[in-house]
């Protein structure tokens, strides 16, 4: 299984294919875009394992402040985009 920080470094490995690629002559639009949904994909993803392993940490701090600090947490993390 991945590591959040091997994760991490496959999206910016990809983001960095994608600049490379727009840096040519030829930019081919559908590989462009094929590799800017894969990395949005790994990003998400990313974000679901973060919440998995912090999901409990998260609360705990956010319990000790007042409940609009919770309620915000809670808003971004279903936060679709």
């Amino acid at each position: 299984m991945k590591t959040i920080n091997q994760r991490i470094k496959n999206i910016i490995g990809q983001l960095q294919g994608v600049d490379k690629m727009l840096s040519e002559d030829q930019v081919d639009c559908l590989k462009v875009i094929t590799q800017l949904k894969a990395a949005r994909s790994a990003v998400s993803s990313l974000m679901e394992k973060y919440l998995e392993s912090e999901f409990d940490c998260c609360l705990y701090q956010a319990k000790g402040q007042n409940k609009e600090q919770l309620k915000k947490i809670v808003a971004e993390m279903v936060k679709s985009k």
